[in-house]
């Protein structure tokens, strides 16, 4: 957008705003003052209809003669004539209603529907000065009425609701075209006043565009005017001159400015492999910081083949090298694809973490999701290996949720990004349970407490982990459970609370009856048989259930 169009686009809405206050202004003093004026007009007809109404009235009282029904109809049609003679429009019109809501009186026709006629007697006319809306015959109406109880009327006089707006509609209308064309007319004196003071800065672009165009930097720019734009041309013209000075000083810092990028493009490139995106961003912004820990609440998984021992004494180096690189493979794009991060390769094992460098709302439940899956890829991956005529691989995972420290463990010569701390010594010892408890996953109290909204989790057993006094609950997750599942579980749950109240006899029962819908299922029969083992000889008064492993 050119300056002359901005100039237009600051001005033109000030000056527009003030036509369209002034308009608004005057068109609601003068549409009030015509709408007070057609109400009170209403108002003082219907005042003096009821005055004269009451006027007959009281001549009859004054004779005694309101029993007379020939003298009541009388001075009835007197209120009709008197009510013509109010009419001053076509469209006016004056009528009455009996309680029942027959017309009993009117100037002209009264084509009354049905739900008309309920609105009448629904209607109040009791408040003296207020206007209302009401339909005749299909036509919206304006009205002001009163009641005559003398003859059980309610009287309404009415006027086309079209005609008695008419006035404050022209106005509206004139209104809209002033405030129009006094905007139109605004927009075009503002662009011829634009053009000129914008012309010297035109001429500025221009002569800048040549210079881009034809990389002469003798071309310069005539000073028109002694003012702003004169002293910017000048100054223009003097930048110029500096530039060309400083042409060759520039080409050369471009060139090594080419070079430094590069080599960084270089770095990245290589060291994308060992550490994640966002800790080299990080240390290319500020790299004295990348020697200071933090402390983050993260999610750490180990994950483990295992007898790996045994499958790489059966197999040639290359072949055990091709078959591991195709298993990391997989399991990285997994853990990375659920933002993660690799930590290290430990052999065969794989350290990973989810919560660092960035931190999202979703960490622990990224980790989880990535344990599930990486247990899940391990069909495919073993399909691939048995067809290949190599062995299969059988994985555990440990998952750990709590507070660690991160950050870039080392020297300057030679320094892992990396994460420490007790929380990551037991995510180890949970990969280690999955050998125990014949588990492919196995999760930590921590992290079950922030993923159990997302993923069905069952609680194995509560232990203390080798170097580890007090206990700690663990369960293992799937993506989601069988009908037959759902059912297991929600017993096998029963049968651990009852386990751990040391009503071994129910819970052996609960165990078994898991095992009745899920035959086979390792951890319904360890527990099983320890309650077995528990009615047989109980644990000690200060029990609480933990079970103390002595390794890994």
């Amino acid at each position: 957008m050119s300056i002359r169009f901005k100039i237009v686009s600051v001005v033109l809405p000030l000056l527009v705003a003030t036509l369209i206050l002034a308009g608004a202004s005057s068109y609601f003093v003068a549409t009030n003052g015509i709408t007070r004026i057609a109400r009170d007009f209403l108002q003082f007809k219907a005042e003096e209809l009821e005055s004269y109404a009451e006027g007959q009235w009281l001549i009859l009282e004054e004779n005694n003669l309101t029993a007379r029904q020939e003298m009541v109809e009388a001075t009835k049609v007197g209120v009709q004539s008197f009510a013509g003679g109010l009419i001053r429009s076509e469209t006016e019109l004056i009528f009455a209603v009996d309680d029942s809501g027959e017309v009993q009186m009117a100037t002209g026709e009264v084509p009354l529907t049905e739900e008309e006629r309920a609105s009448l007697l629904e209607m109040d006319v009791a408040t003296t000065g207020e206007l209302s809306t009401l339909s005749i015959g299909g036509t919206q109406r304006v009205a002001q009425g009163f009641s005559f109880e003398p003859y059980g009327w309610r009287v309404f006089l009415t006027e086309a609701r079209d005609t008695f707006f008419r006035d404050v509609d022209r106005i509206t209308t004139q209104t809209i075209y002033i405030v129009a064309g006094a905007s139109l007319l605004s927009v075009l004196l503002l662009l011829l006043f634009a053009q000129q003071l914008t012309r010297p800065l035109v001429k500025v672009r221009n002569t800048m565009r040549e210079i881009i165009t034809s990389n002469d930097l003798s071309e310069r720019v005539a000073v028109e005017y002694r003012d702003e734009t004169g002293e910017l041309a000048h100054t223009f013209n003097v930048m110029v001159g500096e530039l060309e000075k400083a042409y060759n000083q520039i080409k050369g810092y471009a060139f090594q400015a080419v070079l430094a990028q590069k080599k960084e493009a270089k770095i990245r490139n290589i060291f994308q492999r060992y550490v994640p995106q966002e800790v080299i961003d990080r240390f290319f912004e500020n790299p004295e910081s990348m020697l200071v820990g933090d402390n983050r609440v993260v999610s750490v998984l180990f994950s483990d083949i295992r007898s790996f021992t045994s499958i790489s004494e059966g197999m040639m180096p290359d072949d055990l090298v091709n078959s591991l690189n195709a298993y990391f493979s997989v399991m990285v794009d997994i853990i990375m694809n659920h933002n993660g991060v690799v930590d290290k390769y430990i052999g065969d094992a794989i350290m990973a973490f989810f919560g660092a460098p960035v931190k999202r709302e979703d960490d622990a439940v990224q980790s989880v999701m990535a344990g599930i899956e990486m247990s899940e890829s391990l069909d495919d991956f073993n399909r691939k290996q048995v067809g290949a005529g190599k062995p299969e691989f059988h994985i555990g995972i440990g998952i750990n949720y709590g507070i660690v420290t991160v950050g870039n463990i080392g020297t300057e010569r030679k320094m892992d990004y990396t994460v420490i701390g007790d929380m990551v010594n037991l995510a180890s010892r949970l990969e280690g349970l999955t050998k125990t408890y014949k588990q492919e996953l196995i999760i930590s109290e921590s992290l079950q407490r922030k993923v159990k909204d997302h993923v069905p989790c069952r609680l194995i057993d509560r232990v203390a982990v080798k170097g580890k006094k007090t206990g700690t609950d663990i369960f293992t997750a799937k993506r989601s459970l069988t009908t037959g599942e759902q059912q297991a579980w929600k017993i096998h749950h029963q049968g651990v609370r009852l386990y751990f109240d040391r009503q071994f006899g129910k819970a052996e029962e609960a165990f078994r009856e898991v095992l009745r819908v899920l035959p086979g299922d390792y951890i319904a029969e360890m527990m099983a048989d320890r309650c077995s083992r528990y009615r047989s000889a109980p644990p000690p008064e200060n029990w609480t259930g933990i079970e103390v492993m002595t390794s890994k």
